[in-house]
Formats: C-alpha cells, structure tokens, sequence
C-alpha cells in the first residue's frame, strides 16, 4: 500500500478537496493497541491496488496525531473509534468501520457502488 501520513490539520481539507475527484480513504491507527495493528496488518496483506483504483489512501497515527483525528471526527460527522476506516466521497464518508470489522473486502464494495 502507498500510505500518505496525515499529520497536520490542513491535510484534512486537502484530502477532502480530492474526494471530490477521487475517494479517499483514511485508516486511524493506535501504534500501542494490538487490535489496531491486526488490523492494519490484515487490511494490507489482503491489499489489490488493481481492485480500489485511484482510491487514495491516508494513515494517521492517533498517538501522535490525536487533535488530527478529533478534527476528521468533525468534519465528518463520525464519532471518534480506534481503529477506523473512513472512505470520503465528495466530501462525505460513505463507508466507516472499525475494530475487526475494517476488511479489504468492505473497501472494495464501498468504493465500487
């Protein structure tokens, strides 16, 4: 996977700006939690970039970073989870998950209806 970290607030409103041409799709990870590594870990062993297309995808480290996260809970109207999954479509989340709901398989789906 080609991750692009967030870690500024400003990334938001770009990330939210490419949502309106491409999806976009941003994986909240606690480093210290065990669930969310099994997590990110099961979602990029099964990773097919030839399956999602041109979906973009943003990592954001939650220890580091938590403001970052309580912003796109914010603007997207998505009550705060770790580990989470949020597909942005023109400027709106389309799909949410977390824990070890998050599955490459849901992604696909998402992006493709």
């Amino acid at each position: 996977m080609n991750w692009t970290e967030l870690k500024n607030e400003a990334q938001i409103d770009q990330l939210n700006e490419e949502s309106k041409t491409q999806s976009v799709l941003i994986f909240k990870h606690s480093t210290s939690c065990s669930i969310s590594r099994a997590a990110l870990g099961r979602l990029e062993r099964n990773w097919k970039a030839d399956e999602v297309g041109s979906l973009k995808t943003y990592y954001l480290d939650l220890l580091s970073h938590r403001a970052i996260s309580n912003r796109i809970a914010a603007r997207f109207g998505v009550e705060h989870e770790s580990p989470q999954v949020l597909i942005i479509q023109n400027g709106k989340p389309i799909y949410t998950r977390s824990h070890f709901d998050i599955a490459f398989e849901g992604v696909r789906e998402a992006i493709a209806s």
